[in-house]
This record gives structure tokens, C-alpha cells and sequence, in this order.
């Protein structure tokens, strides 16, 4: 079924420029630095598969679907555990990245121990107005389960329409109450939504007493953790199903010299009822099993590591964090340029946009360039990249004979599951 577009029609102009375009409207003019980007995956389909955009696989967007039952106290509580225990309870889980977490790059940590994901944060106004945005920013498939969309919004009823939309395709529709960067400012959503608590209720409580699919929320820390407790308590009395808490402030945003609070996710963790999850310091297996049990929270997202190393989840680790630990390791039989063939045949399947796959190729080749410096001069001096081209760097960087291999615990088991991937367990 296809749904008729609420908004203007598609532009002549390229998807980013578009969404840009959209993005800083009645604001002042759009920048290039990364942090005004939003991540994009455009629909396709191939080989009788497809990315399913809502617009094209039916997505609601008159308001026909049945509202939840406005529960409360345990009822709502039991709710939430209900929901979340059916899907497993999965504790692996990649966060939303500013154009890094789309669909190829979920499937590939999906394939490596991720056992849910995020979408990219989707600008909820633009989503209910351009049929053109709403194709090529957010896609999915079968097998993309479980699956947070994650809305950044300042209007309860825009949020709504929005939200409606991707109802049918994931297991929460989230609300982005986190993000720190200045486009969110000019914007007014994430983490700046803080400084106006009763729209942040509004929000949650329009999703939570409308919508069939639960509600969560990504928060950042208060610098007083009274405030935060009384923040995830308001959060979770107005409906919202999950919390999921970057222990971090609004204004700690480098996250390499400032650790993530876990003594204050804890403090949350215990003042609700909800499941919560742990968000910040996740650089390998281990981080994610004493994350787990110093906060006591239901599962850990983790973002930027990820992007170094995919197979982060499955217990391998980079060189880096090797040298750090006090337990012996050995090669794992993978290297980065193994997950990074995975990923350029999951982009051939769900194609992205080249700035996204380029993006990825020096995150995840970034050591190999260490080596090989001529090889990424040689990467950057391409304004436009192909699927072959990008093959045959892999092949120049192997041939050079030097390989960078991945690590796992020399306690560790490495087995090859149905489908040929290799677990740490």
C-alpha cells in the first residue's frame, strides 16, 4: 500500500542537502561540521529482497491504529517487563550514530553478537513532511529485530505522526532527550529538552497513550543526580517503557577524557521499575559484563567502538585494548578487512549513501592506514568510490603482508555458528 505524502514533494536537490535544507528551516543557516549531519539509508530493493521504508510497505499515517491502553501504576510496569522479556531481554545493543548506524551497519553488528539496535536519530517534522525523506532515511528488514526508531521532536503531535509511521517496523519508538551537540541547540530537541521538563512529559505521555508500540527514552545525566532520579522517575510515571541512560552530562562531551558515570546509571537503575540501560565506557566484552553488573541495568549500548570494531560484541578486541589488559590474549582469526568485506556485501544489499560507506572504511581500516598511509591518501583523493574500488584497496592492504588480527581471551572458545560466524564465547 502506498501511503500519500503529508508535505512538500520531493526536491531537486541531493538527500542531505535536502534534509539539511529541512533540518535548519526558521533557524540560522546549515553548517558542514559532522555534528549538524544526521544519518540517512536509502530505500532499494534487489534480488527480491528490499528495505522497507514505511511510506512503501504501508506505514500508518491517518491515525487509524487502536491507541494503547492508557495503564498505570503496576499494570504499566508489568507492561514494560512483559514487552521486554519477550524480546529476549537482549543485553548487546548498538546505539544510535550520526550516520553510522543504519541498516547495513546493524545487520553487520547483528552478525558479530549484537543482539539489538538503533536506528540514526530521524527529525520527526521532516519525517511527516517529505514522503522523499522518509524513503531514504529510514529502511529496514525481517531480520532487523529488535529495533529501536529513534525521533528527536519539540511537538508532541508532529511526534505522533511521526511515530505512527514507523509503528508497524520496530519494537520501541524513542524519544532522543540526549543529544549535546549544537545543532540540537539551534534545533531544540535532545539533550536541550532538559531545561523544559513539562514539554518532555507532554512528549512521552502523547506517544505512551497513543501509540500500540512502547516508548523509550535516551537521557543524559544532570550534574546533580537528585535531578537525574527525579527526571527518569517523571519519564517513567508519564509512560515511557525504557530508560536508556548515557552516564555523561549535557556539557561532558568528550567522551575519550571524561568516563562515563556508572555509580550514577546505577542510582537510576534503582530508583525505577522500567528496564534501563547503560550507555558510555563500553570498548570490549569485558566492559559490557562489568557494566552489567556494576549498575545492575537490563543490557549496555555501545557506539563508537563499534565503529572500530563490529565484531565488538562476539569478544573480540582490537590491539589497543589488548596492550591495556592483564589477561593473556590471543589471535582471534579476524581482522578488521574480514568484517570490512562483510560490510561492503551488507552495503551492496541495503545500499547507503558513499559518504556513510566512507565513513566506515576509515573507521574500520583505521589501524590498517596506520600502516599504509599511501593507502588512505590514496582512498581521499577519490571523489567518487565504488564497490570494486574498495575491494581491491583490501587486496592491496593484504598483500602487504602485515596483518592486524583481532583478539580474544585466551579463556575464550571460538566457535563457528549455522551460519559461519565465528563467537566469542
Amino acid at each position: 500500500m502506498k501511503l500519500k505524502a503529508r508535505g512538500p514533494s520531493p526536491f531537486s536537490f541531493s538527500p542531505l542537502e535536502s534534509f539539511l535544507r529541512f533540518l535548519m528551516a526558521s533557524t540560522e543557516a546549515p553548517t558542514r561540521d559532522l555534528d549538524d549531519l544526521l544519518c540517512s539509508s536509502p530505500h532499494q530493493e534487489q534480488n527480491g529482497e528490499s528495505n522497507t521504508s514505511p511510506t512503501e510497505a504501508g506505514g500508518i499515517d491517518d491515525g487509524s491504529a487502536s491507541p494503547a491502553l492508557c495503564l498505570s501504576g503496576a499494570s504499566r510496569i508489568e507492561r514494560a517487563w512483559e514487552h521486554w522479556t519477550k524480546l529476549g531481554g537482549p543485553k548487546r545493543i548498538v546505539a544510535p550514530m550520526v550516520d553510522n548506524s543504519e541498516l547495513p551497519f546493524r545487520m553487520l553488528c547483528r552478525k558479530y553478537g549484537a543482539e539489538a539496535a538503533y536506528t540514526p536519530m530521524l527529525h520527526s517534522r521532516i519525517f511527516t513532511e517529505s514522503e522523499k525523506y522518509r524513503n531514504e532515511e529510514f529502511t529496514t528488514c525481517k531480520e532487523d529485530r529488535p529495533l529501536f526508531v529513534q525521533f528527536c521532536a519539540n511537538d508532541p503531535d508532529i511526534l505522533l505522526e511521526a511515530a505512527r509511521r514507523v509503528e508497524p517496523y520496530c519494537d520501541y519508538v524513542d524519544i532522543n532527550l540526549g543529544c549535546p551537540q549544537r545543532i540540537a541547540r539551534r534545533g531544540y530537541y535532545g539533550a536541550f529538552l532538559m531545561d523544559n521538563l513539562p514539554l518532555v512529559k507532554s512528549l512521552v505521555e502523547k506517544l505512551s497513550s497513543s501509540l500500540n508500540v512502547p516508548v523509550s527514552c535516551k537521557i543524559r545525566l544532570f550534574p546533580k543526580i537528585e535531578d537525574t532520579l527525579n527526571y527518569a522517575r517523571m519519564l517513567e510515571e508519564a509512560g515511557c517503557s525504557l530508560v536508556a541512560v548515557h552516564g555523561r552530562t549535557r556539557d561532558e562531551k568528550d567522551q575519550k577524557k571524561i568516563r562515563a558515570d556508572w555509580a550514577a546509571i546505577r542510582a537510576v537503575k534503582t530508583a525505577l521499575k522500567i528496564p534501563v540501560l547503560a550507555n558510555g565506557n563500553i570498548r570490549h566484552l569485558q566492559d559490557v559484563e562489568s557494566c552489567l553488573k556494576e549498575t545492575g541495568c537490563d543490557g549496555v549500548l555501545s557506539a563508537d567502538s563499534l565503529l572500530d570494531n563490529p565484531a565488538l560484541f562476539a569478544g573480540f578486541r582490537n590491539a589497543e585494548w589488548v596492550v591495556e589488559s592483564n589477561e593473556g590474549h590471543r589471535d582471534g582469526e579476524l581482522d578488521q578487512t574480514d568484517i570490512f568485506i562483510d560490510y561492503l556485501k551488507m552495503c551492496e544489499k541495503y545500499p547507503v549513501p558513499w559518504r556513510m560507506i566512507r565513513s566506515h572504511t576509515h573507521k574500520m581500516l583505521g589501524d590498517w592506514f596506520k600502516n599504509h598511509p599511501q593507502v588512505r591518501e590514496e582512498l581521499n583523493a577519490q571523489s567518487t568510490l565504488s564497490f570494486e574500488y574498495l575491494y581491491e584497496m583490501v587486496d592491496k592492504l593484504r598483500a602487504f603482508g602485515k596483518r592486524i588480527p583481532l583478539y580474544v581471551m585466551n579463556s575464550s572458545v571460538v566457535e563457528v555458528d549455522e551460519n559461519g560466524i565465528k563467537i566469542a564465547a
